[in-house]
Order: C-alpha cells, then structure tokens, then sequence
C-alpha cells in the first residue's frame, strides 16, 4: 500500500462505504477501499479500487492504509440495526481502536482532509422520548447521555477529530448520519436497520402467503430515514467544507415505524397482519434531524422522499429474498 491515492474508504466493504468507493470512482479519483471482512462479505467490490483486507483497528495497519493518501474516509465501525447495538454494547465501544488509530494515522501520514462518519446515537435520551419528538439540534448531544456502548463511542471520536483540529490544525469534518437505507445494504442476519428489516419481512410475506409479519415495539417510536445517494452526497459535500464542526445528516421526513410498513405494504401491494413484540429492542421513542445548521453552512438538506428511496431499496430486497428462495 505504498502507492499514491487520493481518497482512501475505510469500511470500503461496508454498505455506506460500498456505494462511496463507487461514487469516488466514478469522478475519476484513485480510491483505496479498506475493510476486516473477507473480500466475499463485501457489500461490494469495485475492481478499479485498490482493494485492502485489513484490521484497522492495529496501528500498524491504520499506518499502511493512509499511506499515500490525500484524504481518508472513515467509516468502519462494528454497528448495526437496534438489536445489534443493544446487545453488544462492548463490540461497539471497541471501535474505539480504529476511530483513534486511523484519526492519529492520518495526522502523522500528512493526509489534507479527514471526514468521520458519526450518527444520531449521539444525542441524549431525555430528549427523544416523544414519538412527536422536537427534531435535534447539534447541541442537543450535550450534556452527554448518548446511547449506551455505539452513541459513546460515537461521541468520543468526534471530539477527538474536534480536539485533533484545535491542537494540530488537521482538517477534520464529522457528519451525523440519521439511519442510512437503500440498496445493497444488510438485509437480513440480526444487523439490519428497520427499512430493510421491513421490506425483508413484507418481501417474504410475499413468497410465503402468509401475511403476518412481526413489528419490534408497538410500532408507534419514530424515526427519520436518509436514502444512500443523499448520504453521498452530503459526506461529500461536508468533507469539501469549509466547516469542522459536526453536523446533521439526515432527513427531516419523521415517520412511525407503522408508517413505515404502510409504505412498504403499498409498495409491495399486500396488506399484513402485525404482531407487536413489546420487548424488542426498541431505542429512543422518537428521532428527527433538524437540518437548520446544515442549510446555513451548505445551503443544502437530504430530500429524496422515503417513499421514492423504499420503492428502489425494497426492489432490491425483494430480488434478494427471491433468490433466497431459490
């Protein structure tokens, strides 16, 4: 990994990471897509990438990844859907590793730009107990009571990119991503987030014939979901600017999670019956993004609509269940 590049993607394997070494490509940059997975778990795999299978979360292997590198995504983390980051809390919190490594890595290599990827996990529980929650500002993640394990780990990475550009003057740019979805993404296996988790269970509903399908919660806690091309976008965009202070990336389309299944329902063309399982792991009752920092630095909000993002995320699903079938 001596050569020159210009953009490195750590978690390049990841379903994020996939779609922007894609993206990256196609502006015609030289991408180097770094991931622990084995290249068969990759979301995706782009040939004209220097693809790297590495444990970033080793100094040495942060070392040789940002060599050469003009800028450096970061984006590996072990997380997944509520279920997942509930449950291992400690295997969060371990991602620690990489965020620091990478983070001190880039430094040291000379890297221009450096963009972290946090998440709405940040923000304190006591204001997002409402399902008619008030959408969150970036100061709301503070007095900190983030989400246990993920959201903490979350928030220390961000102040040490923070701490990192008042001490050193390194460029460092922090997004806070609000539940990305799409194509292409874990759909099925414990770690899918509820979009996908939703058109999966209505896609095999589908095939099966039986039309009853199960809801964690009572499907009344809320959430706003952002379509990938508007992630990549504004990562993009953020990274470019000429601001460091961590901003919201997210939709501001609030829905309930039996909203969201009416959505996917109209989409598929059936009706199920749901069974609510009150002891699911559920998160936070509600979530939005406010997006009033995002427009005044960038002048710019995600806006492709959930139901246009589901009709092309739950194609996709549906294709993947279908071959699951056979």
């Amino acid at each position: 990994m001596s050569k020159q590049v210009d953009v490195v993607v750590a978690g390049g394997g990841g379903f994020i990471g996939g779609h922007l070494v894609g993206d990256l490509l196609a502006q015609g940059l030289t991408v180097r897509s770094i991931d622990i997975k084995p290249r068969h778990e990759w979301y995706q795999v782009h040939q004209d990438a220097e693809n790297v299978i590495a444990d970033l979360s080793l100094p040495d292997s942060a070392r040789e990844g940002v060599r050469g590198a003009g800028q450096v995504y970061m984006l590996a983390a072990d997380m997944g859907g509520m279920g997942f980051i509930e449950n291992n809390k400690a295997a969060c919190m371990m991602s620690v590793l990489t965020s620091t490594h990478m983070l001190k890595e880039a430094h040291e290599a000379g890297v221009e730009r450096y963009f972290y990827s946090s998440s709405a996990c940040v923000y304190a529980a006591d204001k997002q107990t409402d399902p008619n929650v008030t959408a969150l500002r970036e100061e709301d993640a503070y007095p900190a009571q983030p989400e246990d394990g993920y959201g903490w780990e979350k928030l220390f990475s961000e102040r040490m990119c923070r701490h990192y550009a008042e001490d050193y003057g390194f460029v460092t740019r922090v997004a806070r991503y609000h539940n990305v979805y799409g194509p292409h993404g874990t759909w099925t296996g414990g770690r899918e987030k509820a979009p996908a988790a939703v058109c999966r269970k209505v896609a095999e509903a589908v095939f099966s014939g039986d039309h009853e399908i199960e809801i964690w919660g009572d499907g009344e806690q809320s959430r706003s979901f952002m379509y990938i091309d508007d992630c990549l976008h504004g990562s993009q965009m953020i990274m470019a600017g000429d601001s460091g202070v961590p901003v919201n990336l997210g939709s501001s389309e609030l829905v309930t999670i039996n909203q969201l299944v009416d959505i996917v329902e109209q989409i598929a063309g059936i009706r199920c019956k749901r069974s609510y399982r009150l002891d699911a792991p559920q998160g936070v009752r509600g979530r939005n993004s406010d997006n009033t920092l995002i427009r005044e630095i960038h002048g710019w909000e995600p806006s492709i609509a959930l139901a246009d993002g589901l009709e092309r995320t739950y194609a996709w699903v549906y294709d993947q269940v279908k071959r699951s079938h056979q």
